[in-house]
């Protein structure tokens, strides 16, 4: 089953891509989209009962590491070191008033 691309479709699809093609490149842009083409429809022959559709290639298992708190409340020895503190939290000078 041989797809025909027409010059027209070519040209759009050069125009939709961004492209300037000379003849030649145009060419051989549709001869190669007519092999994929060709080569899509070989797979649409091919029996696929019975097969599990996939969403990737490889499985897809969760590398995230569960949030562990390892350092504990260090919240005395955070404060030991600012200039002021108040409530529990640094104390800033105003920025604007």
């Amino acid at each position: 089953m041989a797809n025909v691309i027409s010059d027209e479709t070519i040209e759009y699809v050069g125009i939709l891509s961004k492209l300037k093609l000379n003849d030649e490149e145009k060419e051989r842009a549709k001869k190669d989209l007519e092999e994929m083409l060709d080569y899509i429809d070989q797979l649409g022959e091919l029996d696929t009962e019975g097969v599990e559709p996939m969403s990737h290639v490889h499985p897809q298992v969760n590398r995230f590491r569960e949030d562990v708190v390892t350092n504990g409340d260090m919240r005395e020895d955070i404060l030991a070191n600012a200039p002021e503190e108040r409530d529990g939290a640094f104390v800033v000078p105003r920025t604007f008033d």
